[in-house]
């Protein structure tokens, strides 16, 4: 897959279902993206920046609750609150038919140094402590968690308690 924006050859992120230009960092998402979790985009841009590609985020909903999207790398940025009422709801109508294996979370995923777009302070990096395989990025002062695109859908899928 070549990359939209430059032509350049675009790399598979490891792990996920998106390509990334090396280059100039644009992201592609195979039109087959096997991603089941629905972004409604509610309105113009926010004045916050995504932590991934400095663009800035858009409000949206997921379940019904408010999250910041990015529209370039597809990640997005919810209050703790609102990221405990997204996953209960998704993993409550998440009707298991395609069982995957989880995958072993990279240890390379824990050296990004990513920032909150609100205070400005280094994320936390580490595990998510739920259901899933997946590294996530918080920020315990502004009670915020980033989730880079497809990473909300393994935390819906992980076998376990509905």
């Amino acid at each position: 897959m070549n990359c939209e924006n430059c032509g350049a050859a675009m790399k598979l992120v490891p792990g996920r279902d998106y390509f990334v230009c090396e280059y100039c960092t644009t992201f592609g998402f195979p039109a087959k993206s096997k991603d089941g979790v629905s972004v409604t985009v509610l309105g113009d841009v926010s004045d916050l920046n995504c932590p991934v590609c400095a663009v800035n985020l858009v409000p949206a909903a997921v379940a019904g609750h408010e999250v910041l999207y990015c529209t370039r790398c597809r990640g997005m940025l919810a209050s703790n609150t609102n990221f405990g009422d997204i996953v209960a709801s998704l993993r409550a109508t998440y009707e298991q038919s395609d069982e995957r294996k989880p995958r072993p979370i990279d240890p390379s995923e824990f050296k990004r140094h990513l920032r909150c777009p609100h205070c400005e302070q280094d994320f936390d990096t580490h595990p998510y402590y739920g259901p899933g395989n997946v590294v996530v990025d918080t920020c315990g002062e502004c009670a915020l968690i980033w989730l880079d695109h497809g990473e909300l859908d393994v935390i819906r899928r992980a076998p376990g308690r509905r």
